[in-house]
């Protein structure tokens, strides 16, 4: 599985909610999200700043990170930002990777 960082702000409706049902509320209801499809929750954190809170999951795909995403955002509570998260050994493994590239202008 791999490892997705969703970063998501909350929108007026989103935080009437929270105030409502309140924070571990909410991390019940993004690990049944993860849950649902296929993955699980790694860590949730509430935040001060741009964001509000911060998820990490093990999600099967690309598709199942997409369709936790569209779900959040579609919900009009929250606006939600997806981020691949990379472990050192495929940075390795990329680093050996052969490209062929050229710069623009070069």
């Amino acid at each position: 599985m791999a490892k997705y960082l969703f970063t998501t702000a909350y929108t007026t409706e989103g935080l009437r909610g929270l105030l409502a049902d309140g924070g571990t509320s909410r991390v019940e209801a993004a690990r049944r999200t993860a849950e649902s499809v296929g993955g699980r929750l790694d860590a949730m954190y509430f935040s001060f700043g741009d964001h509000d809170v911060y998820v990490i999951c093990d999600l099967p795909d690309n598709k199942a990170a997409a369709a936790v995403s569209l779900a959040v955002s579609a919900s009009g509570g929250a606006r939600s930002k997806t981020v691949v998260l990379l472990p050192p050994e495929e940075i390795d493994a990329a680093t050996q990777q052969a490209v062929n590239f050229r710069a623009p202008g070069a």
